[in-house]
C-alpha cells in the first residue's frame, strides 16, 4: 500500500507533546456494530431527550452577540426555548417561560431589554430574572404569589467566547466536560469574532447522520470530487479526546493523494494563494509547495496588520482543524474565521434535524482579508462585523445557499437516512477514517446507558 494513503496520518511529527497540533494517543473503541434503531425510533428520540439533551452542555450562542447590557438572544432545542441575557451580573440563561401561566415571554430572536414583559397578562421581570410586578396583584391570594415567582434559570457558562447552557443543575463545569486541551479554543480568540452569517436549515435525516457526515473526510472524493485538487482527504490526522470530543486536521492547499496531478498549480490552488495574499502569477512552485506558501503568506499578513499569528502553528494557518464537541457541535477552526455547526434534533420527527451554522470573522480592516472559501459565504456578504447578520431560516424545500460543498451534503444525506431503513442494512461498518464516528457513538451510548454487542 502506498504510504501516502495511510489514513492515520501525523501532520507534524515534530510537534511537542504539549503542542495543540500534536497527535493524540490512539484510543481503542472496539469494533461493535451499533444498533441502527436510534436513527428512526420515537422511543430512542425520547430517550435521547431525557438522558442526553437535558443533561449535556449545549452551545447556545456567542458572546459577541451580547455586546451591551440588556442584550439578549433566544436559543431553542426541540420544545425548550431559552433567553440568553447580558445582565449586570454577567451572561445568564432563563427558560423562556412565564411562571404565571406558561406563556413564552419573548418571541423576537434577539434584542435589548432591561425588562421582560409577558404578552399574556403583563407580568414583568428584570433581565436578571427577578419578578418586577404582577398585574392586579391584589386579586391574588397572598399564598399564591408570596414566593415572588422569578424566571427559572438554566446553568449557563462562557468558555472561549462561546455560551453554553445545561438543563442539569448538577452538571460538572463546562470546561471539564468539553474534553479539549486547555487553551485549544481560546487560541482562536473567538470572543473577538463577529457573526457575519447565521443560517438555520431543515435537513431530511436524523441529527446523528449530520454529525457523522461532518466527522470524516472519507466521503470527499465521492460526494465532493471538486475538492480533490485543493485538499487532502486521505492523509488526515484524527485525534480523539475525552468526553466524546474529537478532531480531524485536514490539510488544505495541496492536492489529495487520490488526485492524479500533484504538480500543476490548478485554479483552486491559485485561488487559495490569492486568499493568503500570495500572487499566484508570481508563484514558481508546484502544487505540493502551495500549502507552505499559504502559511508564509499569512505570516507576512500578520506582521503587516499586527494579527499576532505567532500563537499559531504553521498548520493552523493553512489547514482546517475540524473540532467536534459532544454531543452536537463541529467547529471549523481557522485564524480568520470559524464555522460553527450545530446539529439540533427536530421538534417531533427523528428523521429530520436542524442544521444551524454561524460564520464568525475576526474583524480586520483589509480588503483582501477573507474567510476560507469552503465556508460558502454568498458574494457580497458584509464581513466587516460592524453589523450582526440577521438569522436566516429555511425549510427542507428551500435552498439556504450554503455553497456547493454543503449543498451537496444536504442533497445526499436523505438517501443515507432512507437506505439505513432497509432490511438489508444491519448497521454501520466504520473504518479508521471514520474513527471519530465510533468515538462519538461510544460516548453517546455511554450517556444513554446502552451496551453495544
Amino acid at each position: 500500500m502506498n504510504s501516502k494513503l495511510i489514513p492515520t496520518a501525523v501532520i507534524n511529527p515534530d510537534a511537542p507533546v504539549d503542542c495543540l497540533e500534536a497527535k493524540q494517543p490512539d484510543i481503542d473503541n472496539g469494533t461493535a456494530i451499533h444498533d441502527k434503531s436510534g436513527y428512526f425510533s420515537q422511543e430512542y428520540m425520547a430517550r435521547e431527550w431525557d438522558e442526553l439533551w437535558t443533561r449535556s452542555w449545549l452551545l447556545a450562542g456567542v458572546v459577541s452577540d451580547l455586546p451591551n447590557s440588556g442584550d439578549y438572544f433566544l436559543f431553542r432545542v426541540r420544545h425548550e426555548s431559552f433567553i440568553i441575557s447580558n445582565t449586570p451580573e454577567g451572561v445568564v440563561a432563563f427558560y423562556n417561560v412565564c411562571p404565571h401561566r406558561g406563556s413564552r415571554l419573548l418571541s423576537e430572536e434577539r434584542g435589548n431589554r432591561k425588562v421582560f414583559v409577558c404578552p399574556f397578562h403583563s407580568w414583568s421581570f428584570t433581565n436578571g430574572g427577578a419578578l418586577r410586578s404582577i398585574t392586579d396583584e391584589e386579586t391574588f391570594k397572598p399564598e399564591v404569589v408570596s414566593h415572588r415567582p422569578s424566571l427559572k434559570r438554566a446553568r449557563c457558562e462562557v468558555h472561549a467566547g462561546l455560551i453554553f447552557i445545561n438543563m442539569d443543575e448538577d452538571a460538572a463545569p463546562v470546561g471539564e466536560e468539553l474534553g479539549l486541551p486547555e487553551g485549544y479554543l481560546e487560541n482562536y480568540q473567538i470572543d473577538q469574532m463577529k457573526v457575519v452569517r447565521h443560517v438555520r436549515s431543515e435537513w431530511c435525516s436524523n441529527w446523528k447522520v449530520g454529525v457523522e457526515a461532518f466527522y470524516e473526510s472519507y466521503h470527499l472524493h465521492a460526494v465532493h470530487p471538486e475538492t480533490r485538487g485543493v485538499m487532502s482527504d486521505l492523509n488526515v490526522q484524527y485525534d480523539l479526546y475525552p468526553k466524546g470530543a474529537s478532531r480531524m486536521i485536514v490539510p488544505l492547499g495541496q492536492p489529495s493523494p487520490r488526485f492524479p496531478d500533484q504538480v500543476t498549480v490548478n485554479e483552486g490552488l491559485q485561488f487559495m494563494l490569492r486568499e493568503a495574499g500570495v500572487d499566484p502569477d508570481a508563484f514558481s512552485g508546484t502544487a505540493l509547495d502551495v500549502r507552505t506558501a499559504i502559511q508564509q503568506g499569512k505570516r507576512s499578513r500578520s506582521q503587516r496588520l499586527g494579527l499576532g499569528y505567532e500563537r499559531f502553528t504553521d498548520g493552523q494557518l493553512s489547514d482546517s482543524w475540524a473540532t467536534g464537541i459532544f454531543p452536537n457541535i463541529q467547529i471549523g477552526c481557522h485564524p480568520e474565521a470559524i464555522f460553527l455547526m450545530r446539529f439540533l434534533p427536530h421538534d417531533t420527527d427523528p428523521q429530520k434535524f436542524w442544521y444551524d451554522t454561524m460564520t464568525l470573522m475576526f474583524p480586520v480592516d483589509d480588503p483582501d482579508y477573507c474567510p476560507p472559501a469552503w465556508m460558502g459565504l454568498p458574494e457580497g456578504t458584509d464581513v466587516t462585523g460592524r453589523n450582526r447578520a440577521p438569522s436566516e431560516s429555511y425549510s427542507k424545500d428551500e435552498d439556504p445557499g450554503l455553497g456547493l460543498v454543503l449543498s451537496q451534503d444536504a442533497a445526499f444525506l436523505p438517501s443515507v437516512q432512507e437506505g439505513m431503513s432497509s432490511k438489508a442494512f444491519q448497521g454501520q461498518l466504520w473504518g479508521e477514517q471514520e474513527q471519530r464516528l465510533r468515538h462519538f457513538h461510544v460516548e453517546l451510548e455511554k450517556r444513554l446507558g446502552i451496551t453495544s454487542t
